[in-house]
């Protein structure tokens, strides 16, 4: 009987030791779980804030708008092979246009702001764009400043 008494005890505690080995490993998951929620949390914060910043930059230099005043320039004469055409935002300007005869370099004379690092304003027919210097993707479209 003492042996039986001995068995059931032995079996008693090694099950209560098996069911906090398993709570205390389900307690190490959760704990695990819970940092990984806030470190998702705190990723999704400052995509945010990244998003805020990008849209303010984005207000300075409207995608499109009309100009509201028009100035008198020189006549234009388009590329070689290429048309007057309307220009719209996220399209690329070929690399033609990027050259020194298209790009405007006195934009404060033209009501213009200066174009943020590695941008340029390039005049096509009587519009005027803000592309990349690099790869020429536009960022903006002053639509009618030029007569």
């Amino acid at each position: 009987m003492k042996k039986f008494l001995t068995a059931a005890v032995a079996a008693v505690i090694a099950t209560s030791a098996l069911g906090a080995a398993g709570a205390a490993s389900a307690q190490s998951r959760g704990d695990h779980r819970y940092e990984q929620r806030h470190d998702r949390r705190d990723f999704r914060r400052e995509q945010r804030q990244d998003r805020r910043e990008f849209r303010q930059d984005q207000r300075q230099f409207a995608r499109w708008q009309q100009a509201q005043r028009r100035y008198n320039a020189p006549r234009y004469v388009a590329p070689r092979g290429y048309a007057v055409r309307s220009w719209s935002y996220g399209q690329r300007m070929p690399a033609y246009y990027r050259t020194n005869a298209y790009v405007v370099h006195d934009y404060g004379r033209y009501g213009l702001r200066a174009p943020p690092r590695g941008y340029q304003y390039v005049r096509s027919g009587n519009d005027v764009v803000l592309a990349a210097v690099a790869g020429g993707l536009i960022t903006a479209v002053i639509a009618g400043l030029f007569n």
